[in-house]
């Protein structure tokens, strides 16, 4: 029989803690760029890929003979090079990689600790796997796995207590740096995730009501203007919106920076957040005097209270990861006997056609039925008498095994 070539669980990519936004730009990937990711992975032969593009990292979770394969597919999609993946890039394999993802998952590894966003973007990377045929079973089941974990973790421990995000820390830091913050005109322009948590933020903590929205469609900030009511502006706008503003918040999704030193032409103290990645401010903005800018990786520095209340947090959520990682290794487990318990089934089966064969040669009136469903009973009982046994009796397990293909004669490939 034909074995198919081995391949390994991988989890790379980079992150926030060695690719600072520059680098991490390099390496994001719009939504289109990602379908062509795994449709080029579907090309290649890869069984799993399930992949997540957000402002603090880049990773591709997959099967692959080598992790290169995984590599030249991310950089073939996006600006990064190979070489400056390796200076940034970690790669994890089966058990480390399987940790990685609970971590990752659970918020013990976002940028600002026990932020949960990264988990609905895992669960929507894993739909758009599956629609594409990119989702065996053992990635499905970890991912699963993973959701429980970070459910577990939010609901038992207090690791998420406290709004703490990109958007909360943004603005936390316009609180502690701009007095008069409700006298100050406020520009946010884009209005996806980050920028509607940011205006939900900003109205609730600011009291501001001078706070006017602009996004490429406009009708997307309509419909969260029309919530906190607050003034909307078109594209064209931009330019003299900048000028009018005190506070400018940045947080397009766009490929190339959309702010940039020529656009503005005021002289009062300019505030500028820039909370998008790849960066859509340009750093030419510093040379005017009159303007700060600040970015989501220094805003991420802010450690307040409570952060330091939510590390308290980390060994609990420790012992749930530890807890539901011993539910998916005892499924994995299992997962070794099914090539022998089949084999065991299709030798009984064998044994039973040629039984029934020769009882139906000899036998007038034969009931051809009646005898299908008593053997298969039979069949079907004596193949979970041997699954029973050997999902029961984990030290011996492979002793078992190896005993069962003997008295069978088995010949049973195992490719988990």
């Amino acid at each position: 029989m034909q074995h198919q070539k081995s391949t390994h669980f991988y989890a790379l990519g980079l992150s926030y803690l060695k690719a600072d936004a520059e680098v991490r730009g390099h390496f994001s990937l719009t939504d289109d760029a990602r379908k062509k990711l795994l449709d080029n992975a579907k090309e290649s032969g890869i069984e799993s890929l399930v992949v997540i593009s957000t402002c603090n990292r880049t990773e591709l979770y997959g099967f692959a003979e080598h992790p290169y394969q995984l590599i030249h597919l991310l950089c073939e999609n996006t600006k990064g090079t190979v070489e400056e993946f390796q200076d940034v890039a970690y790669i994890y394999k089966n058990k480390e990689a399987i940790n990685h993802i609970f971590r990752v998952g659970s918020g013990l590894d976002s940028q600002i600790l026990g932020d949960f966003e990264i988990i609905s973007q895992i669960k929507s990377s894993a739909r758009i796997s599956k629609s594409k045929g990119l989702l065996n079973s053992f990635t499905e089941r970890l991912i699963n796995y993973v959701i429980q974990a970070s459910k577990r973790i939010k609901n038992e421990t207090e690791l998420s207590s406290g709004a703490t995000s990109v958007s909360f820390a943004s603005v936390q830091y316009i609180l502690n740096n701009v007095d008069y913050i409700s006298d100050k005109n406020i520009l946010l322009f884009g209005t996806g995730k980050i920028g509607r948590n940011t205006c939900e933020n900003l109205v609730k903590h600011t009291k501001n009501t001078h706070i006017t929205l602009i996004n490429r469609t406009k009708t997307k900030a309509e419909e969260v203007a029309g919530k906190f009511n607050l003034i909307v502006k078109d594209y064209q706008d931009l330019q003299s919106e900048v000028n009018k503003s005190d506070i400018v918040i940045v947080a397009t999704g766009a490929p190339d920076p959309t702010v940039y030193k020529s656009l503005i032409s005021t002289k009062h103290p300019l505030l500028i957040l820039d909370l998008s990645i790849p960066k859509n401010v340009n750093e030419n903005v510093m040379e005017l005097s009159n303007v700060t800018l600040v970015h989501m990786d220094d805003l991420a520095k802010i450690t307040d209270d409570t952060l330091e209340k939510r590390k308290a947090y980390i060994p609990q959520a420790e012992g749930i990861i530890t807890e539901i990682l011993g539910e998916f290794n005892a499924w994995l487990d299992t997962l070794k006997f099914v090539p022998t318990i089949q084999a065991i089934k299709h030798k009984l089966t064998d044994l039973k056609n040629s039984e029934l064969n020769t009882q139906r040669k000899k036998i007038a009136n034969f009931n051809e039925d009646q005898a299908e469903l008593i053997t298969n009973n039979i069949i079907q009982k004596i193949t979970n008498q041997f699954a029973h046994h050997l999902r029961e009796d984990n030290n011996s397990s492979d002793e078992s095994l190896e005993l069962i293909k003997k008295i069978f004669q088995l010949e049973t490939t195992n490719n988990v």
